[in-house]
């Protein structure tokens, strides 16, 4: 068998491991948890726990922060799938886990995917700790998952990415932000590879083309997602400023330090966005 053969496979018996997992249970939506976010896991209702390794195909995950678990369950009365951690694309150059990851819960029935990232502010209002609702995003990782031969079986050769973050779940994610008194700031989402955080430099430049925030994730997942009729909505958690705005060293366990302080507001957001998206 091919590798997209096997890719194939791999997604159908994943699917199907999910699916058993369900025991019924319909989901419409999955929330892939970013880094320093997992608590939201621990709020999943009825829980059914599969690890990644015992899901073919899925990912093998390295990074702190990032517990490898696919959690069904329901959240505020609603059913969801969880996926607590994501592969970056700064370990790997193999898109097939993630392709596999995303493809499978959209076979088992989901149809919503809600993304979140730790993401560093490129803009003075948009402090640490804050949310931002993704806009629009601009790939600057010099990849993207769906090079190579188009998985015919999954989605179309060329799509459109003109509404990738879907402005009518947007609109939802606005109104419950200020019912629930969330603070939730708007903007595009600049994607580079890592790991090394952004020099300066860099970061002056993607202020220039209209960003507002920057990060190591989410991109490649949107791209993905919307391949196969997935709707994506995101929220990036401000972990820190971009390089040169600030005084702060960048690292690793700062980003999970700040991703902590605003998992509250995050979570809130959520519990209150499963009843709506």
């Amino acid at each position: 068998m091919n590798e997209s053969g096997t890719h194939a496979e791999n997604v159908r018996l994943s699917a199907a491991k999910i699916t058993a997992a369900l025991a019924g249970a319909r989901p419409k939506i999955a929330i892939i948890l970013g880094s320093g976010l997992g608590g939201l896991a621990r709020q999943v209702q009825n829980p059914v726990t599969l690890a990644y390794r015992d899901l073919p195909g899925f990912p093998e995950l390295t990074v702190v922060g990032h517990a490898g678990q696919l959690i069904c369950g329901s959240l505020n009365g609603v059913p969801v799938i969880v996926l607590n951690g994501r592969k970056h694309f700064y370990e790997t150059s193999d898109a097939y886990p993630l392709k596999t990851m995303i493809r499978a819960v959209q076979a088992a029935g989901v149809e919503t995917l809600f993304l979140s990232n730790a993401a560093g502010s490129l803009r003075p209002h948009i402090k640490v700790s804050e949310l931002m609702l993704i806009t629009d995003h601009i790939n600057f990782m010099g990849l993207n998952p769906l090079v190579g031969p188009n998985d015919d079986a999954f989605g179309p050769r060329f799509f459109s990415m003109t509404d990738a973050w879907d402005p009518g779940l947007r609109t939802k994610l606005q109104t419950v932000a200020q019912q629930a008194g969330v603070t939730l700031h708007q903007g595009v989402y600049v994607a580079f590879r890592g790991p090394s955080f952004e020099t300066p430099a860099e970061i002056r430049a993607v202020q220039g083309w209209g960003g507002d925030a920057v990060g190591m994730s989410s991109v490649p997942d949107c791209l993905i997602a919307r391949h196969c009729g997935l709707k994506v909505a995101g929220v990036s958690c401000i972990t820190n400023m971009g390089a040169g705005l600030s005084d702060e060293k960048l690292t690793h366990s700062h980003t999970l330090e700040n991703a902590g302080k605003g998992a509250g507001a995050f979570e809130k957001l959520v519990l209150a966005a499963v009843k709506v998206l």
